[in-house]
C-alpha cells in the first residue's frame, strides 16, 4: 500500500507540473524530475517556455535525488538549466538512455559541468532502491535520439512516452496508474517555413489543422488503447514569443490539452484526465481512488510574459562576427566536416537579416551536394533545388559551434523553397542528427586560411547578377 490508512495526509506519491515537458515526482523518499527546460529559450531563440515555472522550480532541480532526460533536443536538454544546476549540484544523477547519438554529446562544448551523468541501457530495470525502479526504452520512428520512461514505485507504474512517435515499438503497458504523453504538435518548421508553389497561406492553414487533427486522434486512440488510469498532455507548452515570429506564432496553431482531455472523456469515460498547470499537484496515491488534483497556490502566474529575449538573441548574434568567417572559405571546411555528399541535391544558402531579407555583407553560396562542389552557378544537369535562408546570427552560431540544423528547422530560424516539392530525407536527417560529435576545428582552420583572405568585416561573395563568387 502506498499509505498507512486511506485518509493518510502523508503523501508518498505525488506528480507537480512544472512547466512543458519536466514534471516533479515525489515517490516515498526520493525525488525524480523528467526534462527539466526551467530557463532559457530552445531551438537556438525559436521556442520559449509557455508556463511560468514556480518560482522555487531551479531549487526544487537542486534537490532531486535523480533526474531523466529523454532525448537531446533543447526543450528537454536546456543547457541554461543545467548551467544554473551545475552551480550548485553537479553531481546530481542524471540517466539517459543508450542512444545512438548519445544525449549529452555537446556537453564538453557547453563547459556545463555535471559529473554523475549515467547512460543506461534499453529495456533493462534500474533500481534505485528496494521500492523504486525505471525502466527506458527507445522510440520506433526515431531510434537514434527518442526515449521514453516507466518508473515503477511499490508497484505503481508512471508512463511517459514523451515525444516518442511510436513508443518501444508499440509494446507498451497497459492499465498504468499514470501515463504522460506529448499532444500538441507543431514542433517543426513544416509548412509555416516553406514558400513557393502550393504554400498559400490557405493551404498552410488547412494542412496545420487537418496534421493537429490526425495527431490529436492518434494520441486519444493509444491513451484509450492503453487505458491508465490517469491521463495527463504534456510536453507541449511552448510558445514562438520573440516579437520577430510573430507570423510563426499565429500560424503555427497547437492542439490543446483540454481539447484533447474532452476527447478521451467521451471515447474512454473512465480515465481520468488532468490539465497541468504550473505548480500543480496530482496526489497519485489519493488520486486512484478519488480524483485528487491540487492547483497552483492563489496568485500563481500561470503563463509567461517576460523571457530576457536580448541576453539569448545577444549570445547567438556574437558568432556574427568570429574570425572564422572573415574566410570564405570556411564554407568548404564547414561542408567538408560536415560529411554530406553524393546525393543529387543543390542547396543555396543565403544568411538574413531577423525578416529574412539577405543582407549585402552576407554570404550568399551553392553547395552542389553529388560531389561536395560549391559552384557560382546551378549546374547545367537536371537536379533538385533548394534554397535555404537563414538568420545570420543563428546560422553562424550553428556553423561556429558545430550544432545541428534542427535549431534553424525545428526552432523556425530559416525560410526555404524547393523544386521540385520534394522532402529530401537523406539531407536534413544528417544535417539534424547525424553531423559529426565533434565539432568543426575552426583552430586548424585559421591556421590554414590564407592571409589575403583576411578583411575588416565578414566578407559577402553575392555578385550583381545574384550568382555566388569563386570559392577558393
Amino acid at each position: 500500500r502506498l499509505f498507512s490508512t486511506p485518509n493518510s495526509t502523508f503523501m508518498f506519491l505525488q506528480v507537480t507540473y512544472l512547466t512543458h515537458a519536466c514534471m516533479e515526482l515525489q515517490l516515498g523518499g526520493k525525488k525524480m524530475i523528467f526534462d527539466p527546460w526551467l530557463t532559457g529559450p530552445a531551438f537556438a531563440r525559436g521556442w520559449w517556455l509557455l508556463h511560468e515555472p514556480p518560482a522555487d522550480s531551479m531549487e526544487r532541480l537542486c534537490m532531486a535525488d535523480l533526474i531523466y532526460i529523454s532525448h537531446m533536443h533543447s526543450d528537454h536538454l536546456s543547457y541554461p538549466t543545467l548551467k544554473s544546476l551545475s552551480a550548485t549540484r553537479p553531481d546530481v544523477p542524471i540517466y539517459v538512455g543508450d542512444t545512438s547519438r548519445p544525449v549529452f554529446w555537446m556537453l564538453e562544448k557547453s563547459q556545463v559541468q555535471l559529473t554523475n551523468i549515467n547512460v543506461v541501457p534499453f529495456g533493462i530495470w534500474q533500481n534505485i532502491d528496494e521500492h523504486l525502479r525505471f525502466m527506458i526504452l527507445k522510440d520506433e520512428v526515431h531510434p537514434e535520439m527518442d526515449t521514453c520512461i516507466i518508473v515503477e514505485y511499490k508497484g505503481h507504474m508512471i508512463l511517459n512516452t514523451v515525444d516518442c512517435t511510436r513508443p518501444n515499438y508499440g509494446r507498451l503497458p497497459h492499465n498504468v496508474d499514470l501515463m504522460m504523453s506529448d499532444f500538441a504538435g507543431g514542433a517543426s518548421g513544416f509548412p509555416m517555413t516553406f514558400s513557393g508553389g502550393k504554400y498559400t497561406e490557405s493551404w498552410k492553414a488547412d494542412f496545420i489543422k487537418n496534421e493537429r487533427k490526425k495527431l490529436m486522434n492518434y494520441k486519444a486512440q493509444l491513451v484509450k488503447s492503453l487505458q491508465p488510469k490517469i491521463y495527463c498532455p504534456f510536453a507541449g507548452y511552448f510558445v514562438e514569443a520573440h516579437p520577430s515570429d510573430r507570423y510563426i506564432k499565429e500560424t503555427n496553431t497547437k492542439n490543446k490539452a483540454e481539447e484533447l482531455n474532452a476527447l478521451i472523456k467521451k471515447s474512454a469515460p473512465g480515465i481520468t484526465t488532468w490539465t497541468p498547470k504550473p505548480g500543480a499537484v496530482l496526489d497519485l496515491a489519493l488520486a486512484l481512488m478519488s480524483p485528487t488534483i491540487t492547483d497552483p497556490p492563489s496568485g500563481t502566474n500561470i503563463y509567461k510574459d517576460s523571457w530576457d529575449f536580448d541576453l539569448y538573441v545577444d549570445e547567438l548574434n556574437r558568432a556574427i562576427t568570429a574570425e572564422i568567417f572573415k574566410h570564405k572559405s570556411w564554407i568548404q571546411f564547414y561542408y567538408n566536416w560536415a560529411g554530406f555528399k553524393n546525393y543529387d541535391l543543390v542547396v543555396r544558402v543565403i544568411e538574413t537579416d531577423e525578416d529574412f531579407i539577405p543582407i549585402d555583407n552576407g554570404y550568399n553560396y551553392l553547395v552542389d551536394f553529388m560531389d561536395l562542389s560549391f559552384p557560382t552557378q546551378r549546374p547545367t544537369r537536371e537536379h533538385p533545388y533548394e534554397e535555404i535562408k537563414n538568420r545570420i546570427g543563428v546560422m553562424r552560431h550553428v556553423v561556429k559551434n558545430g550544432l545541428l540544423w534542427d535549431n534553424l528547422y525545428i526552432g523556425f530560424q530559416n525560410r526555404l523553397s524547393r523544386e521540385p516539392d520534394v522532402y529530401h530525407h537523406q539531407f536534413w536527417n544528417h544535417f539534424q542528427t547525424e553531423l559529426p560529435v565533434t565539432g568543426p576545428d575552426w583552430d586548424l582552420f585559421l591556421q590554414q586560411a590564407p592571409s589575403y583572405q583576411r578583411s575588416a568585416e565578414p566578407q559577402g561573395i553575392q555578385t550583381e547578377s545574384g550568382s555566388a563568387s569563386t570559392l577558393s
